[in-house]
């Protein structure tokens, strides 16, 4: 069984590191890492930290409403089609409406498209690339409330 929880932002830079920014120069602390406002989610089994995710209020001019933005979403390798990124997103979803957010973006990279649109996340413009990472899409959904 997965459980979700809430964690520090420093949980969550042993992911990032080896799954987000593995031989990749940039930071794998985010700015607003530690704003009052931001939180952070892990999912753990059996008491082990296996995937992250980290959301912080930011807007997205293209978008409308109040905003938070998700970041920094990663599983463990060994851990990965288990459901714990569905069940980050379904906990942080319960999170925000309490928050009374209007919605949740992010930029999600090619390979995770179909998995944000399995979430119900739509894609807003065309692609861009990350430098360093790659081609990425602008996602969103709006919370019904």
């Amino acid at each position: 069984m997965i459980e979700i929880k809430k964690v520090r932002p420093q949980d969550t830079y042993g992911i990032r590191k080896e799954i987000l920014r593995k031989n990749i120069p940039l930071p794998f602390e985010f700015n607003g890492d530690f704003d009052e406002s931001t939180f952070h989610l892990g999912a753990f089994k059996d008491e082990k930290l296996i995937a992250i995710s980290s959301f912080m209020k930011a807007a997205n001019t293209n978008l409308e409403g109040s905003q938070y933005q998700l970041r920094g979403m990663a599983t463990l390798e060994a851990y990965q089609g288990y459901g714990a990124g569905k069940l980050m997103i379904q906990q942080a979803l319960l999170l925000l409406n309490e928050l009374e957010i209007d919605c949740v973006w992010c930029n999600a990279r090619v390979t995770a498209v179909n998995f944000y649109k399995k979430q119900g996340f739509k894609i807003f413009g065309d692609s861009f690339m990350a430098e360093f990472i790659g081609e990425h899409y602008v996602m969103f959904k709006y919370l019904t409330k």
